[in-house]
Order: structure tokens, then C-alpha cells, then sequence
């Protein structure tokens, strides 16, 4: 069930941002990221939020903010209740909204700056009726907020080719338009995939355009209890990768392979053939994927000591 907000159930919706967000066992930093939807200099949002099975005060702060500081501006999504993990509510979420122009998916600990909706606004408006997911970096800080650095820039532009070996599209930057969000409906990611990649696989999978930001727009906590934490050097990335192993890593690409081929009315013609390729080259030889890497040279991770880690594990 839906409940909540007169500001979301009716009226005009084109410039009004719906803002997700998961709550689980948040109460340290959660007021700190309401506080920030409220200093956007884009004011016109509506936060949709569900409780995935607290045991803290979360959920407490968050019928207070509805009720005060909030109010007027949030729905409590409760058609399921208990924890679903953070892949299964955000899907919920996404799957239980209304039509918006612009969608942004937030984290609990996290700080934004004032115009992180108004560029990510403007950048889905400027890409017209495609599918399009805007993203950015963010300022790294300590459990304090103390900046320690900036999340790496890109180095290989997004595409469908390079989203199938890595994500780049971290959660609390993304926004979505009403063309993505419709993509992505009733498609529902495989296990152990998160929904910032699978948004990311999705949208440009379809032949959207994903906009990548080298303006920092949020402030990333890393503290101990991230669910997903920040790598700043591009060193450590590849040897968390290396720590990760080629089974794990080999058996989620081959999930989004399988995924994605299921709903092939979802993507583009060129992209269709791409995964019927993949789908052969996983079930072959060495051989046939050692012929497949080369004829797909956009099949790269970000750095080149990343893409050779994932070369070597997809011929294995």
C-alpha cells in the first residue's frame, strides 16, 4: 500500500522529483540526508520511503520527518513489510511509484549537496523522450563528513558493452526519466545484483543514454557499516576484484546475461545480438570467447588493469 501525501496523488507532476529511499537500521546519519532534500535548490520533490525491517529508531525518524519538517511531502510505501534487502526495496519502490519526469534514488547516510536534483533536472531534460539515467561523482568522507577524496572520474565513456563488466552508476547519484523508469518496470534484477547496475544494464541496454557528471554531487560516508563502500584508487578496486575471485564475479555476469535476455522487447536490436553472442561465447570454449572479446573491444572496465583481471576471468 501507498499512503501518505496529497502532493503526490495528484496535480501537475512534470517538474516534481520523486525521491527513494530504503531505510534499514539508519538512525546515526538519517537526519543528516533529510536535512539535505530539504536544502535542494530544485524544492519541488516528494520522498517515497519504506521501514525494510529496523530494529533502531528509523523508522521512528522517519514518521517524525513526515510529520513535521517533511510534511506534505512523503509516502510510506507499506504493500510489503520486513526486510527484502536493499536490491528488493528499492525494487519495490521503483515498482510501486506513479509516473514522474525525474526519479532519484538516495542512501540513508549520505549527504547531498544543494544542487544535485536541479543538475541531474536538467541533464534528463536536455536528452528529450529517451531513456536516460544521470549519475556523478561524490566527495569520500569519513563517518564525520571529513572529505578525504573524490570518487575515481571515468576513463572509458558509459555504454551497454563496458555496464555488463562493471558498474559505474553509484546509487545515490542516480536519477531516472519517466523513459528509463518505464524500462525498467517489471524487470526486476537477478539475485545479488543491486539496482543502481542493473538501472545502469537496463537503460543502456534499451539504447538510453546514460550521463555521467564529473561534478561531485553528494557527500559519500564510508564508515564501517556501509552496505556498499567507495574505492578511491583504482589499485585497490582491482585488487578487491582480485579478492572477489572469477566464480562470484562470472556467475553474476552470466545472471545479467540470462536476465536481460529474457525480456529482449525491453532492448535495442544491436544490443540483442550482443547478448545472444555472449550467451553462445559462456556456453563455448576459450576459443569462442577469445574471438568474442576481440570483436567486442568496448567490453572494458575502467582501467586497464581492471579490464585485464576481467579478460582473463571471462576466458576462464
Amino acid at each position: 500500500m501507498v499512503g501518505g501525501s496529497d502532493h503526490a496523488a495528484a496535480g501537475d507532476r512534470s517538474q516534481t522529483v520523486a525521491i527513494l529511499l530504503s531505510v534499514y537500521n539508519g538512525e546515526a546519519y538519517l537526519n543528516q540526508q533529510l536535512d539535505s532534500f530539504l536544502g535542494q535548490t530544485h524544492d519541488d520533490w516528494i520522498l517515497y520511503w519504506r521501514d525494510d525491517g529496523s530494529t533502531d529508531a528509523s523508522r521512528a525518524i522517519m514518521l517524525s520527518f513526515e510529520a513535521n519538517r517533511g510534511r506534505g511531502r512523503c509516502v510510506e510505501v507499506t504493500s510489503i513489510e520486513g526486510r527484502l534487502g536493499i536490491a528488493g526495496s528499492y525494487w519495490l519502490l521503483l515498482s510501486e511509484i506513479p509516473e514522474y519526469q525525474a526519479i532519484a534514488f538516495s542512501d540513508q547516510d549520505d549527504v547531498w549537496l544543494p544542487e544535485k536534483l536541479a543538475w541531474g533536472v536538467a541533464a534528463l531534460r536536455a536528452r528529450g523522450r529517451r531513456p536516460a539515467l544521470y549519475c556523478a561523482r561524490q566527495y569520500l568522507t569519513d563517518s564525520d563528513l571529513r572529505v578525504t577524496g573524490r570518487s575515481q572520474p571515468l576513463h572509458h565513456a558509459p555504454s551497454f558493452l563496458s555496464a555488463l563488466t562493471q558498474n559505474v552508476a553509484t546509487g545515490h547519484t542516480i536519477m531516472l526519466n519517466s523513459q528509463a523508469h518505464a524500462a525498467l518496470r517489471e524487470f526486476a534484477p537477478p539475485a545479488s545484483v543491486l539496482h543502481d547496475w542493473w538501472s545502469y544494464l537496463v537503460v543502456s541496454g534499451a539504447g538510453g543514454d546514460v550521463i555521467f557528471d564529473d561534478r561531485c554531487v553528494t557527500y559519500y560516508r564510508q564508515h564501517r557499516r556501509n552496505a556498499i563502500g567507495a574505492r578511491s584508487s583504482l589499485v585497490l578496486r582491482g585488487l578487491a576484484a582480485l579478492q572477489r575471485g572469477p566464480r562470484v564475479f562470472m556467475t553474476i555476469f552470466a545472471a545479467n546475461v540470462a536476465r536481460l535476455s529474457s525480456r529482449p522487447e525491453r532492448l535495442s536490436v544491436d544490443n540483442r545480438a550482443v547478448l545472444r553472442r555472449l550467451a553462445q561465447a559462456l556456453r563455448a570454449g576459450r576459443l569462442s570467447r577469445l574471438k568474442l572479446l576481440r570483436a567486442l573491444p568496448g567490453m572494458v572496465r575502467q582501467s586497464a588493469w581492471e579490464t585485464l583481471i576481467f579478460r582473463l576471468w571471462f576466458l576462464r
